[in-house]
């Protein structure tokens, strides 16, 4: 089975429109000197480090060895675990997460483990691909990925969950959700949709032989040619974002 893997090197160098836009649920963070704060999925480490200087101690969490080596390089605390199943042996004041909680399909082991490294009253803030989130990519992966020969299982494992579906989990788990909307967001891609599939969606490309791997991005990429490139040549992803800000009740029922 391959697994998504990332290239830290080329995320910064083609992606780093993900954390330059993580700048609304950082500021519905708040982070305040003298926090702990967790950063779950902290991937190369640039939002957490704006967090770590608000003043805050923060700790990042990351299942890719790579991504947490980048940040690392920064001086950041960053550990490699799974966000299912990670243990600090600590409780934070926040739980913090941008766009990564859509490569996790198994969200309420997610919220369990949030739930665990949170002090009564901590918060969890996040913002993730929602429903609808890259609907024309998806589609036009999966119909060439089906043209090519590949398995059901060829696509990344994303979960894309609608608002009732989210706050359901999270309220099961005893959260109280203070905020949660979806923000349809046209999000240009500044190296082009090539680029974009090379790196989000390396679960799919690895399948292939190296010799066809680019006829396969270039067959997506036309397909998505008349609906997400503009007139001036400029590549958009039709980004579809589930923000949200929950908080653990000071005491929780039984």
């Amino acid at each position: 089975m391959v697994e998504q893997r990332w290239d830290a090197e080329a995320y910064a160098r083609h992606a780093r429109f993900v954390t330059d836009l993580g700048e609304p649920v950082f500021d519905l963070l708040s982070p305040v000197e003298g926090e702990t704060i967790i950063d779950l999925g902290c991937g190369d480490g640039v939002l957490t480090q704006r967090i770590a200087e608000k003043g805050a101690k923060v700790i990042g969490v990351d299942a890719d060895p790579d991504m947490v080596a980048a940040a690392d390089e920064l001086g950041l605390d960053a550990r490699v675990a799974d966000a299912t199943d990670f243990d600090l042996g600590i409780t934070a004041d926040a739980v913090f997460s941008n766009a990564a909680l859509h490569w996790i399909k198994d969200a309420d082991k997610v919220i369990e483990r949030v739930k665990e490294h949170l002090k009564p009253g901590g918060r969890f803030v996040a913002e993730f691909g929602g429903f609808g989130n890259i609907a024309a990519i998806s589609t036009a992966l999966r119909s060439t990925a089906i043209r090519w020969g590949l398995g059901p299982d060829c696509l990344p494992d994303w979960y894309f969950p609608t608002e009732d579906e989210y706050r359901e989990l999270l309220e099961d788990a005893g959260f109280a959700v203070l905020h949660m909307q979806l923000h349809p967001r046209q999000t240009r891609v500044t190296a082009g949709m090539e680029a974009w599939l090379e790196i989000m969606t390396a679960k799919t490309i690895g399948k292939l032989p190296v010799n066809e791997r680019e006829a396969f991005v270039k067959e997506v990429r036309v397909l998505l040619e008349p609906t997400l490139k503009a007139s001036d040549g400029t590549w958009y992803a039709d980004y579809v974002r589930l923000r949200f800000h929950a908080v653990l009740p000071e005491e929780l029922e039984d």
